[in-house]
């Protein structure tokens, strides 16, 4: 005898996939498919409404250990541009260990997906410079731009101090980076001229 399934509570994941639809934006999806943008599942949503869906569902999750789960679901959905973003809106950062943050980083396919992993989660993590030095000596071009993203970030919230010799091996980094690595760099130098 077949057992009837109960389809009448979302999981989670399948519940902030909904929201997702509900505020696709076709012209940013279309602009975003038009720019390069690698995934085959793009809904146009905005950052702002993808944080606004992450934090609903953190409240309707509510154990870390579930939102690490969710969170997981979300990322390994690597076609879907809106789950690669809310993922590290969702995982909670004392849970993202050394190894799990370096595992997370090598699949990124997309410079906005780097610049919103470092800044909503990885930056926040208990083991998050020794996953940026992790990151900057990566051979692949988008992991190590991954760890420079992280270093900005770091530096901008004071958890990492410039020593005197850290805009000398940028500048020596740079010398040899590809883009969009040595752009981040030149950002990055600019960010501790401004503040000699």
């Amino acid at each position: 005898m077949n057992e009837i399934q109960d389809t009448t509570h979302d999981t989670p994941t399948r519940s902030i996939r909904k929201d997702f639809f509900a505020f696709r934006n076709g012209i940013v999806a279309d602009k975003l498919r038009s720019a390069g943008d690698p995934h085959t599942i793009i809904m146009g949503c905005l950052l702002v409404d993808i944080a606004g869906i992450a934090s609903r569902a953190r409240k309707a999750i509510g154990k870390d250990d579930l939102l690490a789960a969710t969170a997981q679901q979300l990322w390994d959905d690597v076609n879907s541009r809106e789950c690669r973003l809310a993922a590290p809106m969702l995982f909670p950062p004392e849970l993202m260990s050394r190894q799990l943050a370096l595992t997370w980083c090598q699949g990124i396919e997309s410079t906005e997906v780097a610049d919103n992993l470092c800044h909503k989660l990885l930056r926040h993590i208990p083991e998050s410079t020794e996953v940026m030095n992790d990151l900057v000596n990566q051979q692949n071009t988008m992991t190590k731009y991954t760890g420079y993203r992280l270093m900005q970030g770091l530096l901008r919230c004071g958890k990492l101090v410039p020593t005197p010799s850290l805009k000398a091996d940028l500048e020596a980094e740079r010398a040899t980076a590809q883009p969009p690595v040595s752009s981040l760099i030149r950002d990055i130098i600019e960010d501790l001229e401004d503040e000699d």
